[in-house]
């Protein structure tokens, strides 16, 4: 219990001192983990939409891909852009690995199908009778995109927040494609396991409550963007 106590007062103490390694981390974390959720949900709400909605041949295999990745182990994706960005790997001419950029693809590889796989179970859910309702009063396509957009945006903000619980939690892919780089790639998560492992209990804990307040903050206020939605 003292240790927690401990953990919590060098977490208050950091902040309120304004700690410029620490303020340097949790800046890098917040930048890299908000691009990563960004492109993901570039990409994983259009293609739910597409496979939630239409049917064509090969959709079940390209779902049942997304539902795997749901449960990617983040040392093997850490594991594939790692490869990927090797030297002697397909990428290795764009000296990427190591970087913020490499951190950013690992978890895009992580919380892609999260927001993928939740956004097209949302649309999966929509009743025919709707579509149907929809195209007989002759909305557009666009309109038709927004309609169902409305009706689905409590699940669609749902998808994004476990996408960025996903990524905000990441250490295994964030540690091998990162590095752990002082000043450079070194995020909270990664500094947590690198204090534990010499053995500063303490400044591991205070940077856990920091990470904490953080996520909660975050999922904090697209909660209630998701429920302010709901009311109006």
């Amino acid at each position: 219990m003292e240790l927690i106590i401990d953990g919590f007062r060098k977490a208050i103490e950091m902040i309120l001192t304004g700690d410029r390694e620490i303020l340097e981390i949790t800046w890098l974390t917040l930048r890299v983990c908000f691009m990563a959720i960004l492109i993901s949900s570039l990409i994983g709400l259009p293609l739910g939409m597409l496979l939630g909605l239409t049917r064509f041949k090969g959709r079940k295999i390209i779902l049942t891909i997304i539902n795997i990745g749901m449960g990617l182990p983040p040392v093997v994706a850490g594991l594939w852009i790692s490869m990927l960005l090797w030297r002697s790997g397909p990428l290795g001419h764009l000296h990427l690995l190591y970087s913020p950029t490499a951190i950013v693809m690992a978890q895009v590889l992580v919380s892609l199908p999260i927001v993928t796989g939740l956004t097209s179970s949302a649309f999966q859910q929509i009743s025919e009778k709707m579509l149907l309702q929809i195209k007989a009063l002759g909305a557009t396509k666009i309109q038709t995109i927004l309609i169902l957009l409305k009706q689905t945006k409590i699940a669609i903000v749902a998808a994004i927040m476990a996408g960025f619980g996903r990524v905000i939690a990441e250490v295994g892919a964030a540690m091998m494609v990162g590095g752990n780089i002082q000043g450079d790639t070194r995020i909270l998560t990664t500094s947590i396991v690198m204090e534990v492992s010499k053995g500063n209990f303490d400044v591991a804990l205070a940077i856990s409550f920091i990470l904490l307040t953080v996520a909660l903050l975050i999922t904090a206020a697209l909660t209630l963007l998701q429920q302010r939605k709901r009311v109006s």
